[in-house]
C-alpha cells in the first residue's frame, strides 16, 4: 500500500511502497477516506521528542473497516470509523471509572515486541504513530482506538473528530463542564480552538470571547458562535476582556501556550474562575502562581489532555451533533490535498483563512 513515511527528522513526508500485516486478535484494517494534518504530527517528525522514525504519522483518520481480527468485537466490516490516539487497555481502575484518557496501561493497543510489526518498509520494521498510521492508504488499529459514527457523515469532517474536535470541545464539556450561562474565553483561533467556541455554544455559555492576533480567524471564530473576538496585537487583551466581562470570566481556555498568552489567561478569571491549559508553544511554556492569589479568588489551572474524552461516547455524539446542525464540522475543512503534498498541506496551515487540510486522496 502507499503511505507517506517519514525517514530523517526535518526531511519532510514521503510516499513510499509500505507492507502492512494482517489483523490478529482485536485488531481492525481501516481503508482510510480522509486524513487530517496536525501541528502534534508535524512537531515530532521534526523535533527528537523520544518518539523513532522512520515512522508513518496521522492520527486524524476516518474511513470503512475493511478486515477484522478474531477477537473483535465492536466493529464489523462495512463500519464507517474514526480513528483516535487515545490508547486505553479497558482493564485499569482509571478506565473502569471511564477515564480512559489517563489509561495507566496505554501500550495494551500495540503490538508486544515478539509480535510481527504492523508495518515494513523497505524491508525494516517502521514506527506506526499513537497506533494509527493515518497517513496511508489502510491503517491497522486496535479496536479500542475507533469510534462508529453515521454512514452520512462526510469522511473529511469526520477524521478531525479524532483529535481536534475531542480536544477542544472535550476541553469546554468534559473538563471545565461549562454550565448555562457561564462565560468563556478562547485564547487562539486556530482548528482546536474553534471546537472550543462550538463547545461553547453547545454547553449554552452565554457570552464567548474568542482571542487571536489574526483578523481572519476571529472572524472565522464569529462564524462558530463566538458572541465576541478581540485582536490581540491591536488591544491589551486582559483589558478588552474586563471591559465586555467586570467580573472576569468563569473559564479560560489558553490554546496558545505562550508563556504570557497564559500569564494574561489568568489575569482574566473571575472568582472561581478556571484557566484550562491546552496548547504549547516555545521552550518555556507555563506560568508563574500566586498561590495566595488563588486562595483567596478560589481559582484553579488545569492541564487538559485530549478534552478529557472518552473517545467511544464523544465521538459518536459529535457527530450526531453535527448531523443535527448543532456542532459545526462542515467549516472546520478549509482545503483537501493528496497523500503527496503534505508537505504543501502544513505550510497552508501558515496561512490564518485556513482552518484545517485533510488528505481525501490517497491515489497521488
Amino acid at each position: 500500500m502507499k503511505a507517506s513515511v517519514v525517514t530523517n527528522r526535518g526531511g519532510g513526508f514521503s510516499v513510499g511502497e509500505v507492507q502492512l500485516a494482517e489483523p490478529i486478535g482485536r485488531e481492525v484494517v481501516v481503508d482510510v477516506k480522509a486524513s487530517g494534518l496536525c501541528h502534534t504530527d508535524l512537531t515530532l517528525a521534526n523535533a527528537d521528542l523520544g518518539y523513532p522514525v522512520p515512522a508513518v504519522f496521522g492520527h486524524e483518520a476516518a474511513g470503512v473497516v475493511v478486515a477484522v481480527g478474531p477477537d473483535v468485537t465492536q466493529v464489523e466490516q462495512g463500519d464507517h470509523v474514526v480513528g483516535c490516539l487515545i490508547q486505553f487497555c479497558g482493564q485499569c481502575v482509571k478506565c473502569l471509572s471511564g477515564r480512559t484518557f489517563e489509561c495507566l496501561q496505554p501500550g495494551f493497543t500495540l503490538r508486544g515486541a515478539d509480535d510481527e510489526p504492523r508495518l515494513v518498509h523497505e524491508g525494516k520494521p517502521i514506527s506506526q504513530a499513537f497506533g494509527l498510521g493515518g497517513f496511508a492508504e489502510r491503517a491497522l488499529v486496535h479496536e479500542n482506538q475507533l469510534a462508529v459514527v453515521p454512514d452520512e457523515l462526510p469522511f473529511p469532517q469526520a477524521a478531525l473528530l479524532g483529535c481536534g474536535v475531542v480536544t477542544g470541545a472535550g476541553a469546554v464539556l468534559n473538563t471545565a463542564k461549562v454550565q448555562r450561562g457561564e462565560t468563556v474565553v478562547v485564547m487562539g483561533a486556530g482548528g482546536v480552538g474553534l471546537n472550543a467556541v462550538s463547545g461553547a455554544v453547545l454547553a449554552g455559555a452565554s457570552r464567548i470571547v474568542v482571542t487571536d492576533i489574526t483578523d481572519g480567524k476571529l472572524e472565522r471564530a464569529r462564524a462558530f458562535g463566538a458572541t465576541d473576538v478581540i485582536n490581540s496585537s491591536e488591544h491589551d487583551p486582559v483589558e478588552a476582556v474586563r471591559a465586555l466581562l467586570p467580573n472576569g470570566a468563569d473559564h479560560v481556555f489558553d490554546f496558545v501556550g505562550a508563556r504570557p498568552v497564559t500569564a494574561q489567561g489568568l489575569q482574566m478569571l473571575g472568582v472561581g474562575g478556571g484557566l484550562y491549559l491546552i496548547g504549547i508553544m516555545g521552550n518555556n511554556p507555563g506560568v508563574d502562581l500566586d498561590a495566595l492569589a488563588l486562595l483567596n479568588d478560589k481559582l484553579r489551572v488545569e492541564g487538559v489532555y485530549m478534552g478529557s474524552s472518552n473517545l467511544k461516547r464523544d465521538i459518536p455524539f459529535y457527530a450526531q451533533m453535527s448531523l443535527k446542525g448543532r456542532f459545526n464540522l462542515e467549516d472546520l475543512v478549509s482545503k483537501e490535498i493528496s497523500l503527496s503534498q503534505i508537505d504543501e498541506g502544513y505550510d497552508a496551515l501558515k496561512d490564518g483563512s485556513i482552518a484545517r487540510v485533510v488528505i481525501t486522496d490517497f491515489a497521488t
